[in-house]
């Protein structure tokens, strides 16, 4: 006995349903956003200043308090324009931090994991915990005598943030992970006009 398709689609329907009715509606929170970010292309190098709003969000600051370290990832790519055919890319960097809180001592360690030389930065306040890892330079991205001084360049920047370092579809389904969508700078070139 074949079951008809019509009916086939309404089951798949109801179960779809009844499984978004269990879960319910998720919580409003507050995203991870990038606020400021600024190029710098001078003849030395490119550097680019990232600022980032809601670094820890407040689902996640819970956990931290228990003593589950928050990570804080900013990719970072510099692209070379093209007008015909598909842009190049550069160079990528990815900088890492960590946000640990100690429960006996009640001081937040603020420490670099990937991409920059940073020494750790011990302090009792989160607020300002929550400054020192949301405000990213990286340097040296890329050499400003290895560009052509014609062409067109720009950078774009990802940030997510995530406990344990875990950042996948369930984590951020079920609040442990933030991520914010790429932001891309405007068009750069070397040459300056007066």
């Amino acid at each position: 006995m074949m079951i008809p398709r019509a009916v086939l689609r309404r089951g798949a329907s109801l179960a779809a349903l009844g499984f978004c009715l269990l879960v319910g509606p998720a919580a409003p929170r507050a995203e991870v956003r990038v606020s400021n970010f600024s190029v710098f292309l001078n003849d030395y190098d490119v550097t680019v200043h990232v600022v980032l709003l809601g670094a820890i969000p407040p689902t996640l600051q819970e956990s931290l308090h228990s003593g589950i370290a928050t990570h804080l990832r900013l990719h970072v790519e510099f692209w070379q324009h093209r007008n015909w055919g598909g842009d190049r890319r550069i160079h990528a960097r990815t900088v890492e931090r960590q946000v640990a809180y100690n429960v006996l001592t009640k001081e937040y360690k603020v420490s670099s994991l990937q991409g920059e030389q940073r020494d750790p930065f011990l302090t009792k306040d989160l607020r300002e915990a929550q400054r020192v890892v949301s405000e990213v330079r990286v340097h040296n991205l890329s050499p400003a005598t290895a560009l052509d001084s014609k062409a067109l360049y720009y950078v774009r920047v990802r940030s997510d943030v995530s406990l344990g370092g875990v950042n996948s579809w369930f984590s951020r389904m079920t609040g442990d992970a933030e991520e914010t969508p790429w932001v891309q700078s405007s068009l750069l070139t070397l040459t300056r006009t007066q």
